[in-house]
């Protein structure tokens, strides 16, 4: 019941009283009524969901994620045993064999930052088979002319897995296939940095020169990684 209607109700109940005792109809009956100010009204307080909601879609993403990666721990140890799962910092690779520049200790073509897994020998070598396969088509590249940039960090790019994985094949080999394979790395090497040097120079005779000499090179690893 509104103020209103509290001041009809009040009305109609004085008049009954004053007809029950005999006054004038026409008096004026004074009828006191309290009315409160609209802005003193109190209000109910609000009851905002925010922090339930907020609640709830925790509760629903820690129960997703548990029922995602609950048996992630499981698997771990698996994943941890195959070569391709990291649990530190990136490892940095290095060469045991002898198939650096033995002027400078290091292989000017190199790449830093690239993670290398362990694919066992087999895959290392059906990798080395495969980009020497890439790097013999790559004479399209060169042939256009304007693809330098391009040319130059596909090279440091194959030949840095290929400086890698032939260091794990001579070091699997059996002693009487080191000499032979460490030879062939280092031939194959020595062409890439050549070709390198010639493509960061943008010496076009030069580049086709060395790349001609890296071609031979490229078949004959095609042939042995079989």
């Amino acid at each position: 019941m509104d103020i209103w209607e509290k001041a009809v109700v009040c009305s109609i109940d004085q008049l009954k009283t004053s007809m029950a005792s005999g006054a004038n109809l026409f008096e004026v009956v004074p009828c006191k009524l309290q009315l409160h100010r609209l802005d003193k009204i109190q209000k109910r307080p609000k009851i905002s969901c925010f922090f339930e909601g907020r609640t709830s879609r925790r509760v629903a993403i820690g129960l997703t994620s548990i029922a995602l990666f609950g048996n992630a721990a499981v698997g771990n140890s698996i994943a941890a045993d195959n070569g391709y799962w990291l649990t530190g910092p990136l490892p940095v690779p290095y060469a045991i064999n002898k198939i650096n520049n033995e002027e400078t200790g290091s292989r000017s073509f190199l790449k830093k930052g690239i993670y290398i897994a362990n694919i066992g020998t087999k895959g290392r070598m059906h990798r080395l088979k495969r980009y020497a396969f890439d790097l013999l088509a790559m004479a399209d590249l060169i042939a256009q002319g304007d693809a330098w940039n391009y040319v130059r960090r596909y090279l440091r790019l194959k030949s840095t897995f290929m400086y890698f994985d032939f260091d794990q094949v001579i070091s699997a080999a059996l002693p009487d296939d080191k000499m032979p394979l460490t030879d062939l790395a280092n031939r194959l090497f020595d062409t890439f940095e050549k070709l390198e040097a010639a493509v960061r120079k943008q010496d076009v005779p030069q580049i086709l020169s060395c790349y001609g000499a890296t071609t031979p090179v490229l078949e004959e690893v095609m042939s042995r990684m079989t």
